[in-house]
């Protein structure tokens, strides 16, 4: 799978490449139709502490893509969240696929 990182108002950061690389890497051991992904790390000025580093991950396969993004306090845990949510779509698209 081939992944790319893009970074906005954000240091590159290997360390968190290797994390992501690690777990879109588990999900591609799962379900095998992922050809590539984008992952987008940005900074949001808030007020608010709890949000503001937001993960994006978008993933490439046969039909549509599949996106998700979130923001948390920390980007380790919003590629989490992403990772979380990214799951669950490609758990439907499976299910929906194996019943046709």
């Amino acid at each position: 799978m081939n992944i790319n990182f893009e970074y906005h108002e954000v240091a590159a950061s290997p360390r968190l490449e290797a994390f992501v690389a690690e777990k879109l890497n588990k999900l591609e051991n799962k379900y095998d139709s992922i050809v590539g992904a984008d992952v987008y790390f940005k900074k949001e000025n808030t007020s608010n502490p709890e949000i503001g580093k937001i993960c994006s991950v978008r993933l490439s396969m046969p039909g549509p893509t599949i996106f998700a993004e979130t923001s948390t306090a920390s980007f380790e845990a919003s590629v989490a969240k992403v990772i979380t949510e990214l799951r669950s779509q490609l758990q439907k698209r499976k299910e929906k696929l194996n019943s046709h």
